[in-house]
């Protein structure tokens, strides 16, 4: 039996989750609605504020789904109720992040001005303070949503290898390279 998919899953107070005919998990809360379609094969069954998920075979394909939905069902309820966050800082000389409603302008050494647009479910915020790297918070029930949006974020300037300069998550460590001058 898989460790993490017969893990219950508790609904902390004010979230609703519902099963439809089509095997779709809807999950309301405080901070939205979240919903899943699920793989028709694994059954989820709601008793009182516990959800429990079972597989019909001990197959390879169902032991790898039933972990995987209980832990899609829950982040949907963490995100609900709690929300999901993701904080990156921009390393570099003269690197800065302004947000301008759901546009996200960034100025990461380039000739040009970033102007990202994030989608209407996410929110971000920024912090810039003398002497410290500028900080982007990006907030959002979705958390594979909030992923893909810091994740592209992320792509705009990497971390290079010898100076570090670029976009990282807070407490991401990047190895640095030494340069050629350390090869003798």
């Amino acid at each position: 039996m898989s460790r993490i998919g017969k893990k219950p899953v508790n609904l902390p107070k004010g979230v609703t989750l519902s099963v439809g005919s089509d095997n779709v998990v809807s999950v309301k809360g405080p901070l939205g609605e979240l919903s899943q379609a699920i793989d028709p094969d694994i059954t989820v069954n709601v008793e009182g504020d516990t959800v429990t998920l079972t597989r019909p075979t001990d197959q390879k394909r169902h032991r790898s789904m039933h972990g995987l939905y209980r832990s899609l069902i829950n982040n949907m309820v963490v995100g609900v109720s709690e929300g999901w966050s993701v904080q990156q800082e921009l390393v570099g000389v003269g690197f800065k992040a302004e947000a301008k409603g759901q546009v996200l302008e960034l100025s990461l050494g380039f000739s040009h001005d970033i102007h990202f647009m994030l989608p209407k479910e996410v929110s971000v915020e920024t912090k810039s303070e003398r002497r410290s790297n500028p900080i982007i918070t990006l907030k959002s029930a979705d958390k594979q949503l909030l992923g893909v949006v810091a994740a592209k974020i992320r792509s705009l300037r990497k971390p290079e290898p010898y100076k570090g300069k670029g976009i990282r998550f807070v407490g991401e460590v990047v190895r640095k390279k030494s340069g050629k001058s350390a090869s003798v």
